[in-house]
């Protein structure tokens, strides 16, 4: 192969060794723009919980365009939180309240969907997410003190 051939993965002079390729931020963007999609049906789907998609968006849009990503952490409503995970590593403790009783209505809706063999699956795949989310800081204030 060629030295500075578009598929190689050598620096060249209009792409240093730390930028993505074009390729490469095209597919950071083509996932951040699933995962804030997830996250929105997740709005409405109890079983698909919204933050944690929307924290992927995030990072995916910091890998793949500035421009969304900037665009995503100054939405009055997508910002505010966004900017205290990437600070404190924090989520509200409203959102919390809220993924929760979503997640466990979810999971028992889908118990009386699912085949007695599968029904626990969605239940275990939000208690883990669940058990994730209640482990970390509420909000700046309770981050400092741990």
């Amino acid at each position: 192969m060629k030295e500075g051939h578009a598929g190689s993965q050598q620096p060249t002079p209009d792409r240093p060794s730390g930028e993505p390729g074009r390729l490469m931020k095209l597919v950071w963007l083509a996932a951040g723009w699933a995962s804030l999609v997830l996250g929105f049906v997740g709005i409405f789907l109890p079983l698909l919980p919204t933050v944690p998609f929307v924290l992927l968006a995030a990072y995916c849009f910091s890998c793949g365009c500035v421009r969304f990503e900037r665009w995503l952490l100054d939405h009055p409503r997508f910002g505010p939180p966004l900017r205290d995970w990437r600070a404190h590593r924090a989520v509200p403790l409203r959102a919390k309240q809220l993924a929760s009783v979503m997640m466990a209505a979810g999971s028992i809706f889908a118990g009386f969907q699912l085949p007695v063999a599968w029904c626990w699956v969605p239940a275990a795949c939000c208690a883990a997410v669940a058990a994730w989310l209640w482990r970390l800081p509420h909000g700046p204030a309770q981050a400092d003190r741990n």
